[in-house]
């Protein structure tokens, strides 16, 4: 990833004869474990020699290496430094140290990263097997709450139909049958007879005619 940095610092030395002029440097790099990497510093001016530091989480300054820096086009001093197979312990600030001039250049942090390995390899039948899976333990969770539903609903009805029979038979606990039946008697003996007795059917005429009142 390549980042547009500033425009090109003008930074003097001790001396008013000597200027640097610093080209922009890459600002970030990502290698992975184990990768190639190559840093580059460039500059205009100075000398030609120049040390690669390396400035950790401590920042403290290590050396990495001493190297000459060669000509590019329009006086253009560039270095290069390069790791065949980068390691964890790689990552930090990498800046060319002009040994005259005393100038740090702005210099790349480098990030060496672990790939993240698969815990489980699994093949891509044992993965459609575990979709399938999944899609029958979903089908039940749908199906079994329905069905608990349904059979309390019913349960319910059950209940109640059984509540209401009860109740009609606690409405007839309360009634005496022989009273009921001797007041069902009286009422279909007082419509069966007439309303007065037939003087002409008695039995006998020594018994007392004994009639109904109205």
């Amino acid at each position: 990833m390549m980042i547009n940095a500033k425009p090109k610092l003008v930074i003097f030395s001790g001396l008013a004869s000597e200027q640097v002029i610093l080209d922009a440097d890459r600002p970030f790099l990502r290698v992975q474990l184990y990768d190639t990497a190559t840093l580059k510093c460039c500059y205009k001016g100075g000398s030609k020699f120049l040390t690669w530091i390396k400035r950790d989480s401590s920042a403290a300054k290590n050396r990495v290496k001493d190297t000459v820096s060669e000509v590019e086009s329009d006086s253009l001093h560039c270095s290069t430094l390069t790791f065949d197979k980068v390691e964890l312990n790689d990552t930090g600030l990498y800046q060319c140290y002009l040994n005259k001039s005393k100038v740090e250049t702005h210099g790349t942090y480098m990030q060496v990263y672990k790939p993240m390995e698969k815990t489980i390899n699994l093949s891509e039948s044992t993965k459609n097997t575990i979709l399938m899976f999944e899609g029958f333990l979903l089908l039940l969770c749908v199906i079994v709450p329905s069905s608990i539903l349904l059979f309390k609903s019913r349960s319910l009805k059950q209940l109640e139909m059984k509540k209401m029979k009860q109740e009609e038979e606690n409405i007839y606990q309360g009634l005496n049958l022989d009273e009921c039946c001797t007041t069902y008697d009286q009422i279909e003996r007082s419509q069966a007879h007439g309303a007065y007795q037939d003087v002409g059917n008695c039995a006998g005429e020594g018994e007392a005619i004994q009639l109904e009142k109205p």
